[in-house]
């Protein structure tokens, strides 16, 4: 009896300790690199194998879900999620440059080149420079949308320290794959509002514009959200330049050619903003390259989709994860 009491004692004590352990609610810390100031956090031991997220065209880190977060964490990563530059909470440390988005996308629009205050190439040395700032010499990356652009940029330049790759919803950049519609890149450039309301209503126009035509979304969640992000930080001008980064970048085919980085390329069928043929152009140019195609899912971390993406993404982070016995480290 004693026995069976004591396991069950080890048992509870070990989820508590694993849930206490893979807590979001840890505080955001701050990284000075040369040119930003990157606002990051980290869950999980620092001895577990690291994973960096990178998120998408505006978003903040609060907008990787933090069940899906737990969920890495404890898989047995330490997980580090941060804002990009220009959003959220990090920062410049110098005056940003001017960027004249009406002017540049009509550049864009007739094959001219486009001028950005920065590259894409610069946002994954950011990444690269938090990982140097936290002494982390080795690291898995997971990036969503522009997030998995700057991701295949950050393994093309320290292939030797990124242990896996994993792309989700995101392009290789090629010429001739599918635009998302006119009225959606619409919604994706309206960034000027005059007041917090009208900012909510647009950001709201937008979630639902990259959802899955599969699924209802309530509105009052959508601004909910939208109020979230806009109360932490909000910053147009910021989203502005990371879209001139995005239309700046040349085809990466190339460098994807190149890449010899073990990699799993996660893509929806109903993705209106990156159609999904984006997902197996990109995974048809990275030698050795896992593709999962989940349907139904669009552009969006959506309460439907959460497990299906883990049932995706978890077994391949598993295979390449670390082999270290975390019983040991107790």
């Amino acid at each position: 009896m004693r026995v069976i009491l004591f396991l069950a004692a080890l048992v509870c004590g070990f989820s508590a300790f694993a849930a206490q352990r893979c807590s979001v609610e840890v505080p955001t810390e701050r990284a000075t690199l040369a040119q930003v100031s990157i606002a990051y956090q980290s869950i999980g031991r620092e001895s577990d194998p690291a994973l960096v997220l990178i998120m998408g065209l505006g978003g903040q880190l609060i907008h990787w879900p933090d069940e899906v977060v737990v969920a890495l964490c404890q898989q047995g990563f330490r997980v580090i999620r941060y804002d990009n530059r220009d959003v959220g909470l990090s920062s410049w440390n110098q005056t940003p440059a001017s960027a004249n988005l009406t002017y540049e996308a009509l550049r864009y629009k007739l094959g001219l080149g486009v001028s950005a205050p920065y590259t894409l190439t610069d946002m994954a040395d950011d990444a690269l420079g938090l990982m140097d700032a936290l002494h982390v010499e080795q690291f898995h990356v997971l990036g969503a949308s522009m997030g998995g652009m700057i991701a295949q940029h950050l393994a093309a330049m320290a292939p030797q320290r990124v242990e896996s790759l994993t792309l989700i919803m995101s392009s290789s950049g090629a010429e001739g794959l599918p635009a998302p519609s006119a009225a959606l890149m619409e919604l994706l450039a309206r960034r000027s509002a005059p007041n917090r309301e009208v900012a909510l209503e647009q950001q709201a126009d937008l979630l639902a514009a990259l959802g899955s035509p599969t699924v209802a979304d309530d509105r009052e969640q959508l601004l909910q959200q939208a109020a979230e992000s806009y109360d932490r930080a909000f910053n147009p001008e910021g989203v502005k330049r990371q879209i001139l980064a995005i239309m700046a970048e040349p085809s990466r085919v190339e460098l994807l050619n190149q890449l010899r980085v073990p990699a799993l390329v996660v893509h929806g069928t109903a993705d209106p903003l990156l159609p999904v043929m984006h997902g197996v152009h990109l995974a048809a140019h990275i030698q050795g390259s896992q593709l999962r195609l989940i349907p139904g899912l669009a552009h969006r971390f959506q309460e439907q989709f959460k497990g299906p993406l883990l049932a995706a993404v978890l077994p391949y982070l598993k295979a390449h994860r670390e082999d270290v016995s975390h019983w040991a480290q107790l």
